[in-house]
C-alpha cells in the first residue's frame, strides 16, 4: 500500500505498474500532474465555458436592457466570480486532493463534498443527452436542403414557413395575406398562430415529444444511438485522465472559437444584422434597467453559473497543478475568458437572429428565445435562410457538441477522481476501467431522457439538481473554508505556494471572502428560493408528482450535508462541544500531499510535538 504523500511510488517498477494516468515527469506520481500549463488552463477554459455562455448568455442581456447588461455582469465577475474561483483553485491545489478528501480542513463537512459528486452525477446524466441533441441536428445538416427548412412529410397542417396574416381593411378582415405584402399596416395586421418547420421539426422529428411528462412512449432510437456515440466520445477523451483528456483540449477548447469568429463574419454581412447586434449590446440598450433589482440578480446568476463555482470541477481540476503553480493568474485569466467568450458568441447569434427578423418583418423580440428555443429552433431557422445553410448550420452543431463534450469531460472526472481518491489501493491503477464503467453507467441512467417525455425529464434535472442546489453547497463552502476553517489560516496556505503578499493584497481578497461574495451568494439563495417557479416547457406543466420528484432530487443532493455531520459527531469522543470542536478542526490528513512542500506549519515533527502537548486546535490532531 502507498503510504498517503510518501515518494515510494517514484520507483520505476512502481511506475510501470500503475495506470498510464501518470508520466514519469509528474510531481505526485501516484495521482498524476498536468504535463504542462496550457493543459491546465485549456481544461479550465472549455470546462467554465458551457452551452450556458452560448443559448442563455444572449437572452438575458437582451432580456436586461442589452449592453447595460454588462456592466452588473462584469462587476458580479469582479466581486464574485474571480473570488470564489481563486478560492477553489486554492484548496484543490494546496492538498491536491478532489472535491472528497479537500474537506479534511473542516472534517465535520465532509458531506459537501459528497453532494458534489451526487450533483455532477445527474448532471452528467442530462448533459449527456444534450450532447446527443447537438450530434443529431450535425448528422441531419448533412442534408440539404436542411430537413426543417420546410414543412415536409412529417409536419401537420398548423406548419408554414410563413405566418398567415389577416389585415383590418376598414373593419372586415382580409385573408391570404403574408408578410412580405407590406401595404397594411402594423396595427390593422392579425397575425394566426402557426409553428415554423423548425419548431415542428424539433417536437415531431429530433424528440418525438409527447405530451407530458406522463406519457412516456419509447425510447427514441436515433436519439439513443447519439447517446451511445457521445458516451464513446467521453470514454475515448478520458480513458487516461487528464493525460489524454489534456490532449483532446487543445482542439475541444480552442476551435468553437474558430466557428464562432467564422459565424459572426457571416453574420455581420447579412442584412438587418446590425439591428440584431444593436438590440442586443449596441445603441438600443436600455440603461434604465441598472434601477432594477432583477437585472443584478440575473448577473450575479449568470456569472455564477458559468463559472461552474462550487461544482467541484475547479476543484478536481486544480488538484492536478504543481504546488507552487500561480492559481492566482489561472483564476483571473479564466473568468475573464468566460465572460468575454459570452459577449463573443452573442454578437455572432443576434447577427443572424437580426437577418430572420429582417426578412419576417417581426420585432428582434419576437424570434429571440432562450436555452432549447435558441439553440434547436430559432438560431437553426435563422441558418436555413443563408445561402450553403447546410455548412453554417453543421458548424454551428459542431460547435454545440464541442462544447458540450468539453464540460462533460470536468463533469465525469469530478466523479472518477473522487473514487480513486476515495479508494487509492483499488481504483488508481485501474482508472481506464473505472471511467469506462462510470460512463456506461452514465450512458444507462440517460435512457429515460431518450424516451419521448425525455425532454421533460432534461428539464426537471436541469431545474433541480443545479439552481438552489448549486447555492446551498456554496454557501457551506465558503463558510466551511473562510469561517470555520479560518480566512486568515487559508491566506497562509496560499502564501506556501505563491510566497509571501502584501498586506494591501490581501486586503481585497480578506473583503471578498469574508463579505462581499458570500453576502451575493446568500442574497441569490434567498431571492432563488422566493421567487422559485415549478418548471414548464413551452406551455405543457409539470404533474403535481413530477414537480414532487423533482424537490426529493433536490434532497437527495444537500441531505447528505447534515447526514454526515451528525454521523461524525456521533462516531466522536468526548462531550458534545469537544466533539464539535474536534471536527471542526483540520485533520491531520489536511496538508500538502508531498513531503517537500509541507514546511515547518505541516511538518510530522511539529505535530507529534504538538500531539503531545495538546489536544485542542493544531493541524494533526484528530483521524477520520
Amino acid at each position: 500500500m502507498v503510504k498517503y504523500g510518501s515518494n515510494i511510488s517514484r520507483d520505476p517498477a512502481i511506475l510501470s505498474d500503475q495506470d498510464t494516468h501518470v508520466e514519469d515527469g509528474d510531481e505526485i506520481p501516484e495521482r498524476g500532474n498536468w504535463s504542462n500549463k496550457a493543459e491546465n488552463l485549456l481544461t479550465m477554459v472549455g470546462y467554465a465555458i458551457g452551452l450556458g455562455n452560448i443559448w442563455r448568455f444572449p437572452y438575458l442581456a437582451y432580456k436586461n436592457g442589452g449592453g447595460a447588461f454588462l456592466i452588473p455582469y462584469f462587476l458580479m465577475l469582479v466581486l464574485c466570480g474571480i473570488p470564489l474561483f481563486f478560492l477553489e483553485n486554492v484548496i484543490g491545489q494546496f492538498c491536491s486532493q478532489g472535491p472528497l478528501n479537500v474537506w479534511r480542513a473542516v472534517p465535520l463537512l465532509q458531506g459537501v463534498g459528497l453532494s458534489m459528486v451526487i450533483m455532477n452525477s445527474f448532471v452528467a446524466i442530462y448533459y449527456n443527452v444534450i450532447i446527443a441533441y447537438s450530434l443529431y441536428y450535425m448528422f441531419a445538416s448533412f442534408q440539404s436542403p436542411l430537413p426543417w427548412s420546410s414543412c415536409l412529410s412529417w409536419a401537420d397542417s398548423n406548419c408554414s414557413k410563413t405566418p398567415t396574416v389577416y389585415c383590418n381593411v376598414s373593419g372586415a378582415v382580409v385573408s391570404n395575406w403574408t408578410l412580405e405584402n407590406r401595404t397594411c399596416p402594423s396595427s390593422d395586421m392579425i397575425t394566426v398562430p402557426m409553428q415554423s418547420p423548425s419548431e415542428q421539426y424539433w417536437d415531431r422529428v429530433a424528440l418525438q415529444r409527447s405530451s407530458g411528462l406522463d406519457e412516456t412512449g419509447p425510447v427514441v432510437w436515433h436519439l439513443a444511438l447519439c447517446l451511445l456515440l457521445s458516451t464513446m466520445f467521453t470514454v475515448a477523451a478520458l480513458i487516461k485522465g487528464i493525460k489524454s483528456s489534456g490532449k483532446v483540449v487543445y482542439f475541444t477548447a480552442t476551435f468553437p472559437y474558430v466557428i464562432i469568429l467564422i459565424l459572426l463574419i457571416r453574420g455581420v454581412t447579412l442584412e438587418g444584422a446590425r439591428d440584431g447586434v444593436e438590440f442586443f449590446i449596441g445603441s438600443q440598450s436600455n440603461m434604465t434597467k441598472l434601477m432594477e433589482a432583477q437585472v443584478w440578480k440575473d448577473a450575479a446568476t449568470q456569472t455564477f453559473f458559468s463559472l461552474a463555482i462550487s461544482t467541484g470541477g475547479i476543484l478536481t481540476l486544480s488538484s492536478y497543478n504543481n504546488f507552487h503553480n500561480n492559481m492566482f493568474l489561472d483564476a483571473a485569466v479564466v473568468s475573464i475568458i468566460n465572460h468575454v467568450t459570452s459577449v463573443f458568441a452573442g454578437i455572432a447569434i443576434f447577427s443572424v437572429l437580426g437577418h430572420m427578423a429582417f426578412l419576417y418583418g417581426k420585432p428582434i423580440g419576437e424570434v429571440v428565445k432562450e436555452g432549447f428555443g435558441l439553440a434547436f429552433i430559432a438560431y437553426p431557422e435563422a441558418l436555413s435562410k443563408l445561402p450553403i445553410s447546410t455548412l453554417w448550420s453543421f458548424l454551428f452543431f459542431l460547435m454545440i457538441f464541442i462544447v458540450g463534450l468539453d464540460s462533460q469531460f470536468t463533469i465525469l472526472e469530478v466523479i472518477t477522481t473522487c473514487l480513486s481518491d476515495a479508494n487509492p489501493e483499488t481504483l488508481r491503477s485501474k482508472r481506464s476501467l473505472l471511467t469506462i464503467m462510470t460512463c456506461g453507467v452514465v450512458y444507462l441512467l440517460g435512457l429515460p431522457c431518450v424516451t419521448r417525455a425525455g425532454i421533460y425529464w432534461v428539464t426537471l434535472l436541469d431545474t433541480f439538481t443545479i439552481n438552489t442546489v448549486l447555492l446551498v453547497v456554496s454557501s457551506t463552502e465558503v463558510t466551511g473554508f473562510i469561517y470555520i476553517y479560518g480566512g486568515n489560516r487559508l491566506i497562509k496556505d496560499i502564501e506556501m505556494m505563491l510566497g509571501k503578499k502584501s498586506f494591501c493584497f490581501w486586503l481585497w481578497w480578506r473583503a471578498c471572502w469574508f463579505v462581499i461574495s458570500p453576502c451575493i451568494v446568500v442574497v441569490i439563495l434567498f431571492w432563488s428560493c422566493v421567487s422559485f417557479e415549478p418548471p414548464t416547457y413551452g406551455k405543457v406543466q409539470y404533474p403535481d408528482w413530477g414537480v414532487a420528484l423533482g424537490w426529493c432530487i433536490s434532497a437527495f443532493v444537500i441531505i447528505w450535508i447534515p447526514v454526515v455531520a451528525v454521523y461524525k459527531l456521533l462516531r466522536a469522543e468526548g462531550s458534545p462541544w469537544k466533539r464539535l470542536k474536534l471536527l471542526c478542526s483540520p485533520s491531520e490528513e489536511w496538508r500538502p500531499y508531498l513531503d517537500i512542500h509541507r514546511g515547518e506549519r505541516y511538518s510530522e515533527e511539529r505535530c507529534h510535538r504538538r500531539r503531545a502537548g495538546s489536544t485542542n486546535n493544531i493541524k494533526c490532531e484528530s483521524k477520520f
